[in-house]
């Protein structure tokens, strides 16, 4: 089916996370939201694509991976990979 969300990587306590978490909530995008801190794999997945670090906010469209992104990077993404998403 392809891509159905937008997955958004996450943990406590960080303020690029918060921000990042804003924008989006209120995008209208559909958004997992994934607590690394609560979720082992999930910490592993974005050791996978952030050079070994937890590096976050990481956001995944698809296959696809962003490590701290501004909100227009990821738009860019969406628009790029999955634009269905964009008109829900």
């Amino acid at each position: 089916m392809g891509v159905t969300e937008i997955e958004f990587y996450w943990r406590p306590g960080c303020g690029f996370c918060a921000m990042l978490r804003q924008l989006l909530d209120g995008s209208g995008l559909p958004v997992r939201h994934v607590n690394i801190w609560e979720e082992p794999d999930a910490a592993a997945r974005v050791r996978s694509v952030a050079n070994g670090n937890e590096t976050v906010p990481t956001v995944f469209v698809g296959e696809h991976a962003l490590v701290n992104p501004s909100m227009k990077e990821l738009l860019a993404l969406v628009r790029a990979e999955a634009p269905h998403l964009l008109e829900k």
